[in-house]
């Protein structure tokens, strides 16, 4: 994992400084609210519709047991006894006083945390898999390049002031799990002929109001000239992207209106302007980063696992949750344990600082220190014995940690909405309750089968509406709320924008509408056909009748 080094201290440690002063100023009325607003965000604190919300940077999702304990404080100090964890790997707190806030970023500097580069317009945090440097499909460990990313980025002076928010994926696996295609920038590993790794260059991804799936601009990028090449696209977008109307800001615009072949040749010409600075100083930066990264030092087991097997025989609710939270890891007697936030009933990504604090404790013992959290709003305990799975089972249960649900009908995705969000249009939360508890009975959820369903209360996406398998999307209606219903998106290999099925849903109908779906399609569906490989297969008709014939 990571460690800071002396540039890094410093910089946290100055910020903060800068920070306490520029709070002071502004409670003492020194700063109005929009001299106030750009130094705020630069740190990561929003006004919200009640209070303030505090947005904290997990680089590529990765923390330490000593890092979540410091979470759970600020949870239990600074908020009420909660955070959030959001589809950017991040977590936010939603109930922050502005006094409190430059002490509570002291606090996290302390365990090498900040609040930097997550708001604003500029490059995001960036995210990765979150089962990256374990799973056992990996190529190689994406996190490097997403450490090397996050310094190039920090305090780039030509990124400081671009036309808007800037989001970067890097996945290292053949499967997709970081969604890169739906991000400005995404990046996917592979090796050539040769053994020789490089990057797949995607661009212009995203969600929002004008979703859209990134184009390729490079098939096999030299990881030596990954950074040089990223500045290329940079300055394309800098100079290119509009300035004059946010909602046409994103480089996804830019790309659609210029084409891809024309964005990809003005990125070639400003590529070859500047030449890739491949000097040994940067291979020797990259190989440093590269060894904070390291597979921990795991024991040789054997590929069978007797207490473990015994566990499955002997308690069928642990035998369910093994099969469906449990994933294969790269080593031998090793397997991922993906903790589901998602419990019957629960707001999805909420986390109180007990369960934190619980979730460090598991890490520390039985996860070499090391936790990771998804872009689904889930927690990830990556280097696991199978021998101790039951045991971490037993004690997520003591918590309400033990779900089994992870990629079922129950995992969804939603984001805070109109309880928290000043942009929300519509409630994404009880929208998200109610449905969990439509399919609570989890031999009904294993019966569906793999499935996402994507809640978000505005336009702007956070919940990840577009790429469900099942999106949900909250709108004001004349005062009313009502929630639109797109199939067949997916943020995987196979990346989709789900298409509208037709007019909206009063909140109370929601659930029994996404039930009418799923009964459709287990109906419909042949042996072994999974949701999207069935609509894709079906198209969006059955769908629509089950739905409207009725009306």
């Amino acid at each position: 994992m990571y460690r800071y080094d002396e540039f890094d201290l410093s910089f946290v440690k100055q910020r903060t400084e800068q920070f306490r002063d520029q709070a002071e100023r502004r409670l003492k009325g020194e700063l109005t609210e929009d001299e106030f607003r750009p130094l705020r965000l630069m740190n990561g604190l929003y006004l919200q519709l009640h209070a303030y919300m505090l947005r904290i940077a997990i680089p590529y999702g990765t923390l330490s047991s000593k890092q979540m304990r410091r979470l759970a404080y600020i949870a239990d100090k600074w908020d009420r006894g909660y955070g959030h964890f959001t589809t950017r790997q991040n977590i936010q707190y939603n109930w922050i006083k502005l006094e409190d806030t430059a002490d509570i970023l002291d606090a996290l500097a302390e365990v090498e945390m900040h609040g930097i580069q997550t708001s604003g317009n500029c490059i995001r945090n960036v995210t990765t898999d979150h089962w990256a440097g374990a799973a056992a499909d990996e190529i190689a460990d994406p996190r490097p390049v997403g450490e090397l990313l996050r310094q190039w980025s920090s305090l780039h002076p030509e990124f400081s002031f671009l036309p808007r928010k800037f989001k970067i994926a890097v996945t290292g696996a053949p499967n997709d799990r970081a969604a890169v295609k739906v991000h400005d920038i995404g990046l996917r590993l592979h090796k050539n002929d040769k053994g020789e790794i490089g990057w797949e260059v995607l661009v212009g991804g995203g969600q929002g109001r004008t979703p859209m799936i990134a184009v390729m601009v490079r098939d096999f990028l030299p990881e030596k000239e990954l950074v040089p090449y990223l500045e290329a696209i940079m300055r394309v977008y800098n100079l290119y992207g509009r300035r004059d109307n946010k909602y046409k800001a994103r480089i996804k615009i830019l790309v659609h209106e210029l084409g891809a072949e024309k964005f990809r040749s003005e990125v070639e010409a400003e590529y070859a302007r500047h030449p890739a600075q491949t000097t040994e100083v940067d291979q020797k930066e990259l190989a440093r980063i590269a060894e904070y990264f390291a597979l921990p030092q795991l024991e040789k087991l054997s590929r069978f696992a007797p207490h473990f097997e015994q566990s499955k025989l002997d308690n069928k609710e642990f035998a369910r949750w093994a099969r469906n939270n449990l994933a294969a890891h790269s080593t031998q007697g090793y397997t991922i344990v993906n903790i589901s936030l998602k419990p019957e009933g629960g707001i999805p990504g909420d986390a109180t600082g007990e369960q934190m604090r619980v979730m460090a404790d598991l890490a520390e013992r039985y996860s070499q220190d090391e936790l990771r959290v998804s872009h689904a709003q889930n927690i990830v305990l990556p280097h696991v014995k199978l021998e101790d799975a039951f045991t971490i089972w037993q004690e997520l249960r003591k918590h309400d940690l033990a779900a089994a649900n992870y990629g079922l009908a129950g995992d969804i995705i939603a984001c805070p909405g109109l309880d928290y969000c000043a942009l929300a249009t519509a409630r994404s939360i009880p929208i998200s309750q109610a449905i969990s508890r439509k399919f609570a009975d989890l031999d009904k959820q294993e019966k569906i089968g793999p499935l996402k369903i994507n809640i978000s209360g505005c336009i702007n996406a956070c919940g990840h509406h577009h790429v469900g398998h099942i999106g949900i999307l909250g709108l004001d209606k004349k005062g009313e709320e009502f929630y639109q219903i797109t199939l067949g998106g997916s943020s995987g290999d196979s990346a989709s924008i789900g298409t509208i099925l037709g007019p909206g849903f009063a909140g109370e109908e929601v659930p029994d509408a996404i039930e009418k779906i799923l009964d459709t399609y287990v109906k419909l569906r042949q042996p072994g056909e999974e949701f999207l490989a069935a609509y894709r297969r079906l198209g969006p008709a059955p769908f629509k009748e089950a739905l409207y014939a009725a009306a």
